[in-house]
């Protein structure tokens, strides 16, 4: 009893040859073909981007009381009444 692969896209599945064979014309029609046995290409892993150095940013001083900002509150919104 031989057993073929057939693959569709990155699935496989064995099959009996002689059912294979006597049903091509509908594993084609369906998108199954026939396993070559060869091993699928492996896509090459792309190179990393090295970053690049970044500029330091020169520290911020804490702000002194004089230059104390008040935070803004939030608005209040206005809700519509159920007439």
């Amino acid at each position: 009893m031989d057993m073929v692969k057939l693959v569709k896209g990155d699935r496989v599945i064995e099959r009996r040859k002689v059912d294979y064979e006597n049903n091509i014309n509908i594993w084609n029609l369906r998108g199954w073909k026939l396993d070559d046995g060869k091993p699928k290409a492996q896509p090459k892993p792309k190179p990393k981007p090295q970053p690049e150095p970044k500029a330091e940013k020169p520290k911020e001083e804490p702000k002194k009381d004089n230059e104390w900002v008040k935070e803004e509150a939030p608005k209040k919104t206005e809700t519509k009444k159920a007439e």
